[in-house]
């Protein structure tokens, strides 16, 4: 049986109409269910989406008493809203910060940090922040391998248009592209910070290639 991926809310981010000098945004949230009976939260949106959270978990007949784990890929105020709501939960991630209530883990990132074995582990992908992360699923209803990379990608345009992804904001644009390219040649699918999943083609992953070439004169491994 597959380890389930389900989109809790799909994210957005938009200039506001309203006032030039700010942005509107929210991020995707997803869920994992695995085979094993681990539920795994990640980016919990805003501190006003606690009702919207209990709403969307309870259609899988799920509590927030009911997850393991919180990985909110970076400290954001749009991924680590509803974070409050997980008291139960074994690690809060926010980031490489893993920690539960005062308790804080001294792990280096140096390793994979696995969630469930090695079929669900979160992983150090730098770039938006330097201190992001990814979560990598093995063997699920979405495909081979998922990726739910929070701001690594904010939606699947940013990948022909890296403009998108630069102008939300990037502490270090060449290890975000690096890590970028990392994530779509490891997964079939990704889960982005602020849009739909989409699926990984080669045509993706060629343009990032060149996208790296270009700029850094960087070329891939393979």
């Amino acid at each position: 049986m597959a380890n389930k991926i389900k989109i809790l809310s799909v994210g957005y981010s938009r200039s506001d109409i309203e006032d030039t000098n700010c942005m509107r945004a929210n991020c995707s949230s997803t869920l994992i269910q695995t085979n094993n009976g681990i539920n795994i939260v990640i980016d919990t949106m805003t501190s006003w989406d606690g009702e919207l959270m209990q709403q969307q978990l309870h259609k899988h007949n799920l509590q927030p008493k009911d997850i393991h784990y919180v990985v909110c890929t970076h400290g954001h105020a749009d991924h680590i809203g509803c974070n409050y709501l997980f008291t139960n939960a074994i690690y809060h991630f926010v980031g490489t910060c893993v920690s539960n209530y005062d308790r804080y883990l001294n792990w280096n990132f140096k390793e994979n940090f696995q969630l469930d074995g090695n079929d669900v582990f979160v992983l150090h992908t730098p770039g938006h922040t330097m201190s992001c992360v990814s979560v990598v699923v093995c063997d699920t209803n979405l495909g081979d391998t998922i990726g739910v990379c929070g701001d690594l990608f904010e939606r699947k345009e940013d990948i022909s248009d890296d403009r998108i992804w630069l102008e939300a904001g990037s502490e270090d644009p060449k290890k975000q592209m690096v890590n970028r390219l990392k994530m779509l040649e490891m997964c079939s699918y990704i889960v982005p910070g602020h849009g739909h999943g989409f699926k990984v083609t080669q045509e993706m992953i060629v343009t990032l290639k060149s996208q790296l070439k270009e700029k850094y004169e960087i070329k891939s491994e393979n």
